[in-house]
Order: structure tokens, then sequence, then C-alpha cells
């Protein structure tokens, strides 16, 4: 996996952001066949979830050190459209399709940079903790940030 590279956010909807990061794939994340091993598309949408947040204007590791914050998976989901394979550069879209109180639901694509075919899709469900991973309300500056991110009120 290269280093991330983030591009400017991109509209799904009038208001929605979007991040893309770009990877290439190393030889260490394919199987025997060439083919990209089925889990490492769970890496990929932690890489775009990480990079989402920092276009946002905050990084992860600073809600859980500042504000007690954890958004912890709870369900995550991939559905696999096309091998990947070894050099391929692939782009990660990633976006909110969800925010609650406690509740944060994340969207991803996985598409090939030269031809923008459709690789993958998935999406994480995540909920908000403190460092005991006791659930707690998400703090009103990251709800705001997030709302606007979705589009929501």
């Amino acid at each position: 996996m290269s280093r991330p590279h983030t591009s400017m956010s991109m509209n799904l909807n009038k208001t929605a952001t979007v991040n893309e990061t770009r990877i290439r794939v190393r030889y260490a994340e394919t199987d025997q066949m060439g083919v990209v091993y089925h889990a490492n598309h769970f890496i990929w949408f932690e890489v775009g979830r990480v990079e989402l947040l920092r276009q946002l204007g905050f990084s992860y590791k600073d809600m859980e050190r500042e504000d007690d914050c954890f958004i912890a998976v709870v369900d995550a989901r991939c559905r696999y459209k096309a091998p990947v394979h070894y050099d391929d550069e692939v782009v990660v879209r990633t976006y909110l399709k969800h925010v609650r109180e406690k509740v944060i639901h994340f969207g991803y694509e996985l598409r090939k940079v030269d031809t923008g075919k459709l690789l993958a899709e998935g999406e994480t469900t995540h909920i908000v903790a403190n460092a005991k991973m006791k659930p707690r309300a998400l703090p009103e500056k990251y709800m705001k940030v997030f709302r606007a991110a979705v589009g929501g009120p």
C-alpha cells in the first residue's frame, strides 16, 4: 500500500463530503493467485475512514485523546464486484451515510483508478463509546461536522 493521497471533496448529493484516497496494491496483500486477499478491503476502508476524518478537520487520535470519544466497529460489510490484483492502483471513496447521537454509518467504494471500474462497495457501522467501551453521545463539535458532511440539518 502506498502512502495515501487525498483529493478534494466531491459530492454524492448537494453537500455530502467524499474522501478519495489512492492505494497501490502491494504483493504482500495478494494471495497465491495474485488477487487481493478479501480481508484487506476492510483495512483499506479504515484508511479511507481515517483520511475522511482528517479532511473534516480532526483526527481520530485527537477524538480519543482529547474527548474520550471512540468509534468502535459493530458491523462491517463488503460486496466484492471484481478482483483486485498486485500493482493495481485503487481509489477508496469514503463518505458518511448516517449519523445519530451514538451511531455512525460510513460507506465505501473501491474503484480501479485507470478505468473507474467498481471493485467493491461496503459499509461499517460504529457505536460511539468512551475508553471503557461504555456508550456515550458523540460530542457536539463532531456531530455538527458529521451532519454537515452527510448533508443533514
